[in-house]
């Protein structure tokens, strides 16, 4: 049976998409569509957002940015997490078209159209860059886990439900409550 190949796409490819068409993200040299998040998932990644956001103001310095912001991370690829905070020591890696390196914290919350992706190659390849640490919130059953990088790897994660509260080492000073993240 002949094999056939496949050229990977790569950030050449990625770079020329329309900007107003779909949104696309370069996961290990396949380019997969992102449909636009439910109503539901746009409030948590407010949410959350607004909770850094105000912590940022306050004094804990950094930048962070949500979906659609290209998180550049080799040749074979280019995310739109659902959020990224990049804290002011790691400042270098902002560009005009977005980060060009790991994003100290990453954000992604899942659904249908992304959880297999979220789950599986974007974790592994988040870690492999040097992402510090990622949450990944559910919306159903309302958990979000952290997972910190220890060596090349994420940890084994801990898991927060709705009701608990939880501090981040990137993010000093600052509770993330359960119940304000998943307020609709």
């Amino acid at each position: 049976m002949p094999t056939t190949l496949t050229a990977l796409v790569t950030v050449e490819d990625y770079k020329v998409l329309p900007e107003t068409g779909p949104r696309y993200q370069l996961v290990e040299g396949d380019l997969y569509m992102s449909p636009a998040p439910n109503r539901y998932h746009q409030d948590i990644s407010r949410n959350i957002e607004f909770m850094i956001l105000k912590w940022i103001e306050t004094g804990g310095g950094g930048r962070i940015y949500y979906a659609p912001f290209d998180v550049y991370l080799d040749e074979v690829n280019v995310f739109q997490p659902d959020l990224v905070y990049i804290s002011a020591e790691n400042s270098g890696i902002l560009t005009d078209i977005g980060a060009e390196g790991a994003p100290d914290l990453v954000v992604e919350i899942l659904s249908p159209g992304t959880r297999r992706i979220d789950l599986g190659p974007k974790k592994k390849v988040f870690a492999r860059h040097g992402v510090k640490e990622l949450w990944i919130v559910d919306p159903e059953p309302r958990t979000i886990d952290r997972f910190v990088l220890e060596g090349e790897a994420f940890a084994t994660a801990e898991q927060f439900s709705e009701a608990d509260s939880f501090s981040s080492v990137i993010l000093p000073g600052l509770t993330i409550v359960g119940t304000k993240v998943f307020e609709a």
